[in-house]
């Protein structure tokens, strides 16, 4: 492979993560629950603030269990922060990628019907 070939895949794999309705959406999604995890703690001072971070690993779920998997059998249960925010990112963005590669299946199957006119 040369280099010529391997840019345009990269271009279309990053585009096809991010550049669409359904990516932007879901990353939207993803990327709020996270920020209000990361500032809910400044001004919440309860005993369950910390629970906030639940949200953005359900919104990754079924990528993120690969990543708690992982951090249960790397740390024995007690692994550092940083690896569960990035795990967060990564599935966020493996899972954007799903839902774009699905969501552009859908609209080319709609775009290669043929459609119905009063001569058909």
């Amino acid at each position: 492979m040369t280099k010529t070939t391997i840019t345009p895949r990269i271009r279309t794999l990053i585009r096809l993560t991010v550049a669409n309705r359904a990516s932007a959406a879901y990353l939207t999604l993803v990327g709020g629950a996270m920020a209000v995890a990361a500032v809910q703690p400044l001004f919440g001072t309860g005993p369950d603030a910390s629970l906030i971070w639940v949200w953005p690993a359900l919104f990754t779920f079924p990528a993120f269990g690969f990543v708690a998997w992982l951090g249960e059998a790397g740390w024995g249960g007690d692994a550092p922060a940083w690896f569960f925010i990035g795990g967060i990112v990564l599935s966020a963005l493996i899972q954007s990628l799903a839902l774009s590669a699905v969501w552009q299946t859908l609209r080319g199957r709609r775009g290669s019907r043929r459609h119905l006119t009063a001569a058909n």
